[in-house]
């Protein structure tokens, strides 16, 4: 690794989130190595002035693995985070820094098992984009990180320095990574619904909603996180000013028939709740329906 950051990337998942990422490290010449599950010749995203052109091709055998790296993004669905033990083994080493880009609070538990050797950074991620099948990644806002104050955000941090991706490192990542969360508890309704964010403007589901956030907010308060009392009501105004046809990314799965990241979205809400001694009614309803929704029989 040279002092101007780190010479080896990879990015292991290229999605919507892992394209941006990757799309925004290529405009700073450090072209990423790139890992999925499709062959694609190339990456492109679609930004307000044209589009990024990351070229390929997406590895598909850890066996083409191009040895370890210095920093990998990790940025597969909490879902398939499994399936990517081999191309973590592939590319890790005892220096290598690993930058979770997934949803939820739990990225270090999930992912530390799967890198016997190297740092594991958890990273809130902060900005929406989608890809239709077979088309390019669009960018819907400036795209932005938050990391904790911890070993290897630095790492991170100069990798993407000067690029279209903002990165910031805080000292109350609880906070950011737990207001993340309920933002992405409440989107789980729209899985649920099989409905985009005008949704929200609904008097019935703006109740429900703020019953939900309310419960969500207090266990996010028992496990650290310094959210006020309107922030329920803050995020429920965002949702309600989105575009009405604004989705979002566990909606998709569901429309697609792909698996729901209900555990790391909404489940979690449960178990922390659980251990706080906090009633949590409204997830005792919504996670057993989203379960039902990915998977099992019926």
């Amino acid at each position: 690794m040279t002092p101007g950051g780190p010479d080896r990337i990879a990015v292991i998942g290229p999605g919507a989130i892992g394209t941006v990422v990757a799309a925004a490290l290529h405009e700073q010449g450090r072209t990423p190595f790139i890992a999925g599950r499709s062959k694609r010749p190339e990456l492109q995203l679609q930004v307000d002035d044209g589009t990024v052109t990351v070229p390929g091709p997406v590895h598909t055998d850890p066996a083409e693995s191009p040895g370890t790296a210095d920093l990998v993004f990790l940025a597969v669905k909490a879902t398939q985070t499994a399936a990517a033990a081999d191309w973590l083994a592939a590319l890790c080493g005892p220096d290598t820094v690993v930058c979770v880009l997934q949803n939820g609070v739990e990225q270090r538990e999930m992912v530390e098992p799967l890198v016997r050797e190297g740092t594991v950074v958890p990273a809130v991620v902060w900005f929406p984009a989608t890809r239709e099948p077979g088309g390019p990644v669009t960018l819907l806002s400036p795209p932005r990180l938050s990391l904790p104050e911890a070993p290897g955000a630095l790492v991170v941090e100069d990798a993407l320095r000067g690029s279209r991706c903002a990165v910031e490192v805080s000292t109350d990542f609880t906070t950011l990574a737990w207001r993340k969360l309920l933002q992405n508890a409440a989107a789980g309704l729209m899985a649920l619904t099989g409905r985009r964010s005008g949704m929200y403007r609904r008097d019935d589901i703006g109740r429900l909603m703020l019953g939900y956030l309310e419960e969500c907010a207090a266990v996010a308060r028992a496990e650290g996180a310094r959210l006020t009392d309107d922030e329920p009501r803050r995020l429920l105004d965002q949702f309600r000013a989105a575009p009405v046809d604004r989705g979002t990314s566990i909606l998709a799965d569901r429309e697609q028939g792909r698996p729901l990241e209900w555990d790391v979205r909404n489940a979690v809400i449960q178990r922390r709740g659980s251990a706080h001694g906090i009633p949590t009614p409204i997830s005792d309803v919504v996670v057993p329906l989203l379960a039902a929704g990915s998977d099992g029989p019926g």
